[in-house]
């Protein structure tokens, strides 16, 4: 930014905020939209975390339920898109809060969202990987890998470490694409929005026409299902619909999460004060209907015949594809959800690297003046670095080989990303809220309805956070004789952990430093005239 030029709106928007244009701010609304809508991206969740809900509470799980919760995820978006709106800056989420509440508030919703984005990070790559392995298998490019085929069908076993030797390096590959060049980035997530239409379009269109049967109407829309392991099978009863059925809550509210990128990327994009939360809650609403579609597509393709391979496979999904499509068929679907998946990743990784910077710039990670270092192309390099690393370190339990056939190392870094992510979602909101009529909105605003949007929001979020601690399978509890720590989900351990480890480092120093949001436009020259940035609080 010029020190001698006027500053335009988005700029001037920034520096009362407290911040100068340092990141280059080359983005469209339409880009905007694109990376949240490519983050949330039903190519990923709504095939990876799909045998969450059919074992836990069957195909009602995902035709009757799928809608119902996008609704309440929808008054979260919503909630956070009034906030993206007043509040168009990079810290996005951690700024709200420090600015509704204070330091305090600002710093455990910093570290909920970072430690979320960081395991969606993880989790996204690392299942990017899998179908990846199983991509290769079907179409017989065994190079390097590993592959032993299964007797039947085209489904591939492979080695946890061949597994995890992959994830890591699709995590680097796109660690370096986001270092390369933030214009080439934005390029790809405007082709991702599109790949993830015509892709969910052609699979619908493929699950449709290919298989010779399709599940009843009455079967997608009624039948139910116990493949957890808990109450021996019973699909009635206290513990059934409050135990069991309440574990495929983490297909929807995995799947459509990260769409607090829109917010992170505000200060990269042109009319952020509008732009950046119509990306919010428009990166959902469409995210949940094109979601709804492709689920019962998969549902209705169901083979009665092979229901009790499907349901043993450790992703349903992959097996529906095997046994109800052709070979062509299978080959093709499995190739538009692993392009999907790999498009994911690389966003999460933008919208990861952009937290990081914001919430280094402000002084709140270790090392913070070398991950807020921008490189020659004014992208975070360092931010990236630190991502792609901690995304790794933090699946290093999936390395280590599973005999339950259950991808619990997956599924409890999803339920890491989805309590991180949420938590810090509804901080904010909660402030928001609390704030009242007093709050200043930007242009886009739910006017008096946050009055009860807000406490939905929350509640909501808090039930969401309570089952996503528990156990998957009985393996998983400490006390049942079956115990196993390759089956424990070790997501509650990584959320304590993470609150004892803030609250012990904010109170003991972190408290007499962290000052929340440091004001960068402070170090501009004083040639420029800003008289409405002496009036920022």
């Amino acid at each position: 930014m010029s020190t001698t030029g006027t500053l335009g709106s988005d700029e001037q928007k920034l520096a009362e905020l407290g911040y100068k244009q340092e990141l280059h701010r080359g983005w469209s609304g339409f880009s905007n939209f694109a990376i949240s809508f490519s983050i949330i991206c039903i190519l990923a969740g709504c095939f990876t975390t799909y045998g969450q809900a059919l074992k836990n509470g069957g195909p009602i799980a995902i035709s009757i339920a799928w809608p119902l919760i996008c609704v309440l995820i929808l008054a979260v978006a919503v909630s956070m898109s009034e906030l993206a709106s007043a509040f168009p800056t990079a810290g996005g989420i951690y700024y709200w809060a420090s600015r509704l509440g204070g330091p305090g508030w600002g710093w455990f919703t910093g570290w909920f969202n970072l430690i979320g984005l960081v395991a969606v990070v993880a989790s996204v790559i690392y299942v990017s990987a899998t179908f990846l392995i199983n991509l290769l298998g079907l179409y017989e490019v065994h190079f390097i890998f590993n592959f032993v085929k299964a007797a039947a069908g085209t489904n591939v076993h492979y080695s946890a470490h061949v597994n995890f030797a992959v994830f890591a390096v699709i995590a680097i590959i796109a660690g370096l694409i986001n270092v390369f060049s933030s214009h080439l980035v934005s390029l790809f997530y405007n082709v991702s929005v599109w790949w993830n239409i015509v892709g969910v379009l052609a699979i619908v269109v493929i699950l449709i026409l290919v298989p010779s049967h399709h599940a009843s109407l009455s079967y997608v829309f009624s039948h139910k299902a116990n493949e957890s392991g808990f109450s021996g099978g019973a699909i009635s009863g206290v513990k059934f619909w409050f135990y069991v059925v309440p574990l495929w809550f983490l297909l929807t509210m995995y799947t459509i999460t990260g769409y607090d990128a829109s917010a992170h990327i505000s200060e990269e994009t042109h009319g952020a004060e509008g732009s950046a939360p119509k990306g919010v809650w428009r990166s959902v609403f469409y995210s949940a209907i094109f979601g709804w579609i492709v689920l019962l597509a998969i549902t209705f393709a169901i083979q009665k015949s092979h229901e009790s391979e499907i349901y043993k496979a450790a992703f349903p999904a992959l097996a529906i594809f095997s046994t109800a499509l052709t070979s062509a068929g299978a080959k093709a679907v499995v190739l538009i959800s692993t392009v999907g998946q790999l498009f994911c990743g690389m966003a999460c990784i933008t919208s990861a690297s952009r937290m990081t910077f914001a919430f280094s710039r402000d002084g709140a990670v270790p090392g913070h003046n070398l991950w807020r270092r921008l490189g020659k192309n004014r992208t975070p390099t360092w931010a990236v670095f630190f991502v792609v690393l901690f995304a790794i370190i933090v699946t290093i339990p999936a390395y280590f080989p599973n005999h339950l056939g259950t991808p619990v190392a997956f599924l409890a870094v999803t339920s890491i990303s989805v309590i991180g992510l949420y938590i810090a979602y509804t901080i904010p909101v909660f402030l928001r809220w609390r704030a009242g009529d007093s709050f200043v909105t930007g242009t886009w605003t739910l006017g008096s309805k946050y009055k009860w949007i807000n406490p939905i929001a929350v509640l909501w979020v808090a039930i969401c956070v309570v089952i996503f601690c528990l156990p998957f399978t009985p393996e998983g509890v400490p006390w049942e004789s079956s115990f196993s720590w390759s089956a424990v989900n070790y997501a509650p351990i990584v959320t304590i952990g993470t609150i004892v480890a803030v609250m012990i480092w904010y109170f003991g120093s972190a408290k007499r430093s962290f000052k929340g949001p440091i004001r960068t436009i402070d170090q501009l020259d004083t040639e420029i005239a800003l008289p409405e940035i002496a009036q920022a609080p």
